[in-house]
């Protein structure tokens, strides 16, 4: 299911944007122009909130920050599946509380903009908590505004998932793996900058006609 993170997510947000607004002070004058009993005005009103209400909509959504929250590995699996064997898949692993995952985010949402249309596609997959998703998890997106598409992965036996992602890593994060086909790199801890990430990710760039051997790098 994909969310949004906004500033009026919650209906006290909703609610004080509605009353601190010049559309309904234009209702309201609007509205005072003429009795509520005057039967023929009636359609007039009701149009004018529901034009209200579908700007308020658009407007919120347009400030929003879409996320996805998968509950389980199959879901995420089926996410990945869903990108043909010619795209470059980039999977970063982060979270809201991890200072080296949140520095590298830029390079990752920039990486995202210098490849876009050319099979190349960035997921950022958050193990932040699901509790903490008002207090913790939407504000940090209405904050950074990523570019690339985010994952909130609430999975939380993560002693039988973790294997299944790559089996040389132990949890830690931040953690990256890429994606082509039947091939894959794996890297644990920090990419430095942008060119670091874009020389790890450089051999997936091109069409890969056969299978390379895996490789796993890690970084302390």
């Amino acid at each position: 299911m994909i969310f949004w993170a906004t500033d009026s997510f919650s209906s006290e947000n909703l609610l004080k944007r509605f009353r601190n607004s010049e559309y309904l002070r234009f209702l309201h004058c609007s509205f005072n122009m003429y009795s509520f009993n005057a039967a023929p005005m009636f359609p007039y009103r009701l149009r004018l909130l529901l034009i209200f209400l579908s700007f308020l909509l658009v407007h919120t959504v347009a400030k929003s920050q879409a996320f996805t929250i998968y509950d389980s590995l199959p879901q995420l699996q089926e996410r990945v599946k869903q990108n043909g064997e010619n795209t470059t898949l980039v999977i970063n692993f982060w979270a809201t509380w991890c200072k080296p995952c949140v520095e590298e985010l830029p390079s990752f949402d920039e990486l995202s903009r210098r490849y876009a249309g050319q099979n190349v596609r960035v997921l950022l997959i958050s193990l932040d908590f699901k509790s903490k998703l008002k207090t913790g998890f939407i504000p940090f997106l209405q904050t950074h505004k990523l570019k690339s598409e985010v994952i909130l992965f609430a999975d939380q036996d993560a002693n039988t998932w973790i294997p299944s992602i790559h089996e040389a890593w132990d949890g830690a994060i931040p953690a990256t793996i890429v994606l082509r086909g039947s091939t894959k790199m794996f890297h644990t801890g920090k990419f430095e900058n942008y060119d670091e990430l874009e020389t790890f990710v450089q051999p997936f760039l091109g069409v890969i006609d056969a299978p390379a051997p895996e490789s796993v790098l890690s970084k302390n």
